[in-house]
This record gives structure tokens, C-alpha cells and sequence, in this order.
């Protein structure tokens, strides 16, 4: 960082009015209304911060014995408040504002079905925003009549007036108070929208959804949202979905996940069976002797992908049902079958996590 001394060009055993008045003389040379280079104005900073530091006694002293926190050389924390002062707020937009600004962005929640995201869809949303007003299509006047120039500032859009400071009397720049800095007042303003430009109504928009979209993911629909004042140009609509559980399939990225619960018998006989999917119905095989925690994976059944081609695949997990009640004659016909099959009796054997956890964690593959 530059030694301020060496910016203002005085020793360091300079008096509080060698330091004042090297200030004065290189703001007048630098000050951007008399050269408007960015060199100049890079200097200007420079020399302004040097003179917030070294133009008061205690931070002077706090400077001299290098201390750089707050109150010594602390930045450009004071640079503003000196410029604010001496030049109005200095490099702002000079001229007129124009009345006419881009308006907001909307955000609207969206409700699917799962079904709904395997292939998209479309809505007709309705929307309650700005629109243009109809009466005076966005000019803010009466229909037949326009803005007239401010005879306070003259249109320029600011005020200026002289302020007595250490460079002697600078002028500085306001906003104007009359017209609020647009140049021209609104003598008529329009009955429909009082001068807005623009009113408030319900429109519809049409938008199509794609296939893959999940809960969080946000649409933008570029000019989709209100219109700004005095006719500015419309903001974006962001479409936020949220997919609505369902009772028999959850999603996984593209995969779709349900459970089939297959009776012991058809377990042991194998059959088939047609389930109900969400596109259409869907003929499945049973193989015989499937096990519960089983997946049966069907390519191509899943929801559409947002971005790439195809589909994921549906992911059928199998639940075997054991009976829990019996009458007299089938339980005579299982204990005759467990008779023939001979087989083991129950036994501890290695451990498996739990049958749900194990066909949960097949389906999520």
C-alpha cells in the first residue's frame, strides 16, 4: 500500500495545514469533473484516503506508529463519506432515470403425480402477476395526454447546488425531488393503473413439463413473469415441482420400485400375474421357488429420462406370504407335505440383515 505521505507529497513532520492544503491542490487537479481519465480517478481515491488518515489528529498518530486496524488505515471506510460530502456521491448515473424497469420474477409451486413424470405433461397455470395496463398501454398517462418536462430540474433529472468545503465551493448533484429523478412529471396519470403502467391480473400459462423432473427442480421460463413498471420488460417465471407420493411405487434416479406380494403357493408353483404399472398394465412371470427379497427387473418400465434417451427400468421386489390361518384340512395337507420333503428343521445359521433392509437395498441396486 502507498505511504500516504508520499500520496499527498509532504514529509512526514508536516503541519495539519501543509497536509491540507497538498490535498486541496491535487483534488483540484484530479477531481473526475476536470479529468475524467480513470488514471486521474484511481489517483483521486488515493489522495482522498490519504487526507481521511492524515487530516485527523488520532488517526494520524495511529498510522504514524503503524497500527492498521480500525480507525488507523482501515481501507476506504471514510473515502465515501468524503466524496459523498465534496461531490455528491461523485460517478453516478447522470441524467434522467427512465420510468420504465424490468419487472420481478415469480416463483410458482407445481403439484405431479408420479404418472404424471414418467412421460410429462402440460399445464395451464394461472397466475396472479402485473400485467400491461390495457387503458394506457404502459406510458402511465391518460389516454391523449404525456409526461411533461419538470420545470424544477428541467429534465435533467437532478438538482444542483453549491456546497462550501475544503476545495471552496463545489457544486453537487441531487436526485430531483419533484420529479423523483425521471425528468418529467406525470400530470394526468392514467385512471386504470394510476401511473403505474401496468395492473394486477390472473393470465394463464401454458407450460409443458418434461418426463424426469423431480421434487426441488425449478423451470425458468424466460419473460414468464410480472411486467415492470411503465411497461418494462417481464421478469422469468420459475415453476418449482413437487411429485406427490404414491401408495405402491417410489422412484429411485430413473427407476421405479414396487413390492409384489406373491402367495407361498404361486412362490413354490412359479405363475403369472399382471400388475397394475404406471403406463399400462404389465404381464409378470413368477419363476417357481422365488425367494422374498427377490427382484424381478423389468428393462425399459421406468420414468422417462430428463436429460439423455430411454427409460430406467421397474424394479418388482418379491414378498413371499406365508398363511396364518388354517383350516383343519390344509394344515393335514402341509404336514403330509413337510412329511415327504423331509426336510431340516429349523437351525441358526449365518447372519443376513433383515428381509426388508435386504430387499430394500436390491431395489436401490
Amino acid at each position: 500500500m502507498a505511504d500516504h505521505y508520499e500520496v499527498l507529497g509532504v514529509s512526514q513532520d508536516a503541519s495539519a495545514e501543509d497536509i491540507k492544503k497538498a490535498y486541496r491542490k491535487l483534488a483540484r487537479q484530479l477531481h473526475p469533473d476536470v479529468n475524467p481519465s480513470e488514471e486521474a480517478q484511481e489517483r483521486f481515491k488515493l489522495v482522498t484516503h490519504a487526507y481521511d488518515v492524515l487530516g485527523d489528529a488520532d488517526s494520524r498518530a495511529r498510522y504514524d506508529r503503524g497500527e492498521t486496524g480500525q480507525g488507523g488505515d482501515a481501507g476506504f471506510g471514510g473515502f465515501g463519506d468524503i466524496f459523498e460530502q465534496f461531490f455528491g456521491g461523485g460517478g453516478q448515473q447522470r441524467g434522467p432515470k427512465s420510468r420504465r424497469e424490468r419487472g420481478q420474477d415469480a416463483l410458482l409451486r407445481v403439484e405431479l403425480d408420479l404418472g404424471e413424470v414418467v412421460f410429462g405433461t402440460h399445464r395451464d397455470l394461472e397466475v396472479d402477476t402485473a400485467v400491461l395496463c390495457e387503458t394506457c398501454q404502459g406510458s402511465c398517462c391518460q389516454p391523449g395526454t404525456q409526461p411533461v418536462t419538470c420545470d424544477i430540474c428541467r429534465g435533467s433529472g437532478t438538482i444542483q447546488r453549491p456546497v462550501r468545503s475544503l476545495l471552496g465551493n463545489v457544486m453537487t448533484s441531487t436526485p430531483c425531488g419533484s420529479c423523483r429523478g425521471y425528468g418529467t412529471i406525470i400530470a394526468n396519470p392514467c385512471v386504470g393503473c394510476q401511473g403505474q403502467g401496468r395492473v394486477r391480473a390472473r393470465r394463464t400459462v401454458s407450460v409443458d413439463i418434461p418426463a424426469g423432473v423431480d421434487t426441488g427442480l425449478r423451470l425458468q421460463m424466460p419473460g414468464s413473469g410480472e411486467i415492470g413498471p411503465a411497461g418494462g420488460p417481464n421478469g422469468d417465471l420459475y415453476l418449482e415441482m413437487k411429485v406427490r407420493h404414491h401408495d405402491v411405487f417410489s422412484r429411485n434416479g430413473d427407476d421405479l420400485l414396487c413390492t409384489l406380494e406373491v402367495p407361498m403357493t404361486e412362490a413354490i408353483l412359479g405363475s403369472t400375474t399382471t400388475i397394475h404399472a404406471l403406463d399400462g398394465d404389465l404381464e409378470v412371470e413368477i419363476k417357481a421357488g422365488v425367494q422374498s427379497s427377490d427382484v424381478i427387473t423389468v428393462r425399459d418400465r421406468g420414468i422417462t429420462k430428463l436429460r439423455g434417451h430411454g427409460r430406467g427400468d421397474l424394479r418388482i421386489g418379491i414378498q413371499v406370504m406365508t398363511p396364518t390361518k388354517l383350516d383343519h384340512k390344509e394344515r393335514e395337507l402341509i404336514e403330509k407335505f413337510a412329511a415327504k420333503r423331509k426336510d431340516k428343521t429349523a437351525a441358526l445359521g449365518e447372519f443376513q440383515q433383515g428381509l426388508f433392509a435386504k430387499l430394500r437395498d436390491k431395489l436401490r441396486g
